[in-house]
């Protein structure tokens, strides 16, 4: 039986439709979630899932030492149901965390579907809906579909910002020649061989690298102009900033030894495993613009890719964001609306992990509205606080999108530590210890109920 309380209308259902929901749901509130596939596609989408990983199945490093391994703690403390599914859906990749796209959003989806108080409705949402007396949340994405791409426009009064994504390559694990490649983790991380690599010399480094600048390229309209997201540039974009820099980058040797010559390689390129049958392998950094017949001919250069069947093509997409602090507060509200909420990647966050990350904010927020309480923010200096006040305060700079960071971490009040290592350990405990008191305090009348119920 549904709550009696307000309904929450969130559109979208990406990794932040889908955690927002959930966050609301085992809560005891009445939630309405809108995606339009599989009705209508984006270019980048394949399948009908919520959550569908479409540019990586890679959630980046699992290390507690580092900011996305401390972010995903911090989800955890919470309870979040994108972690619950990523490590239920986990493959091998050193000390990242991988999943097995499929299995993944067949379990969000499923979990979702569960839930008596998610009604999910597989239509596009065409304008701004009416929150009446509720709450809206718009998490459609970097994709945002034109109808309601125009209505957001009219209702923010500035354009849109935007960058380019592009996507790496899927080939079958079949078609590769293993007497080539090696297994190992670099450093010896995760299980020691979680990766395959292909190993170049400087010979064949130097050639490879001559195809990929010379190869031909996906044309920008003449309305579009190329800005890309540093974290994610197309490794032709990568290459033409020096001959060195892919051997620093993503065909970079450190940390692996070749065990048929007990020598590090000059460059190497590595594929993840991108299924749990390990049928699949994903070419890790390979993220490109090139057109397929060129992607073919140029990644088939790399040793053991020779007869390399491909799955899935690399390309580029168009990602849009708003200007967060123009728009919005450290609780993701639209300044102009307080019945209005953003969430995901549509607010300057990058990543699966960040954009799950505003989901679980947003919808821990309108709990404590419907609760009749004033929401309790989140400190700066927990990761997740960290996103709201990227996405909230005031800049000279431009406004860009952003991954989670030790470097947007607030570390006010920390002693002064020398040691990287050690004042990040510190930056690490403090902030798991601040959202547990924040759990306790902000939530402390929250209902926890049913499926849900996991912490």
């Amino acid at each position: 039986m549904e709550s009696s309380r307000p309904k929450v209308t969130i559109a979208g259902g990406g990794f932040a439709g889908v955690e927002c929901a959930y966050q609301l749901a085992r809560r005891g509130h009445a939630v309405s979630l809108f995606e339009m596939r599989p009705k209508k596609s984006t270019d980048a989408h394949t399948g009908s899932d919520l959550a569908e990983m479409v540019c990586s199945n890679s959630f980046r490093s699992d290390n507690p030492a580092n900011a996305v391994g401390l972010l995903k703690r911090e989800m955890e403390i919470v309870g979040s149901l994108v972690m619950e599914e990523a490590r239920k859906a986990a493959v091998p990749a050193g000390d990242a965390l991988a999943v097995d796209r499929t299995v993944f959003a067949a379990g969000v989806t499923r979990r979702l579907e569960s839930m008596p108080n998610v009604k999910i409705h597989r239509e596009e949402v065409l304008a701004l809906p009416d929150p009446g007396e509720g709450h809206v949340v718009i998490a459609t994405g970097p994709l945002t579909s034109e109808p309601l791409e125009k209505a957001l426009l009219a209702a923010l009064g500035e354009t849109y910002l935007y960058f380019y994504d592009s996507v790496a390559p899927i080939v079958e694990a079949s078609s590769l020649d293993c007497g080539l490649l090696f297994a190992a983790s670099r450093y010896g991380k995760g299980g020691g061989d979680d990766y395959l690599n292909a190993p170049l010399t400087r010979e064949e480094y130097e050639a490879f690298v001559k195809e990929l600048l010379s190869a031909e390229k996906v044309p920008f309209h003449d309305f579009e102009k190329a800005v890309y997201f540093e974290g994610c540039l197309p490794i032709e974009t990568m290459a033409e900033r020096g001959l060195e820099t892919l051997r620093h980058g993503p065909m970079k040797p450190f940390g692996l030894t070749n065990p048929r010559t007990g020598r590090e390689p000059y460059a190497v390129v590595q594929l993840r495993q991108d299924d749990l049958a390990r049928d699949h392998f994903n070419l890790v950094g390979f993220q490109t613009k090139m057109k397929t017949g060129e992607q073919k001919r140029v990644f088939r250069m790399i040793p053991g890719l020779a007869n390399a069947e491909f799955v899935r093509y690399g390309y580029l997409h168009r990602n849009t964001y708003i200007n967060g602090p123009a728009h919005l507060d450290r609780l993701f509200r639209w300044k102009k609306d307080e019945r209005f909420f953003f969430a995901g990647q549509l607010t300057g966050v990058e990543g699966y992990l960040e954009s799950a990350a505003t989901g679980l904010i947003v919808g821990a927020t309108i709990a404590q509205k419907l609760e009749g309480r004033d929401p309790v923010p989140l400190p700066f200096t927990t990761a997740l606080g960290a996103l709201c006040r990227h996405v909230s305060e005031p800049r000279t700079s431009d406004y860009t999108p952003a991954n989670v960071t030790f470097g947007i971490i607030d570390e006010t009040g920390l002693p002064q530590i020398r040691d990287k290592a050690r004042r990040r350990e510190e930056i690490c405990k403090r902030a798991k210890g601040e959202i547990q008191t924040w759990c306790r305090v902000a939530l402390q009348h929250s209902h926890l109920s049913g499926e849900g119920d996991r912490r």
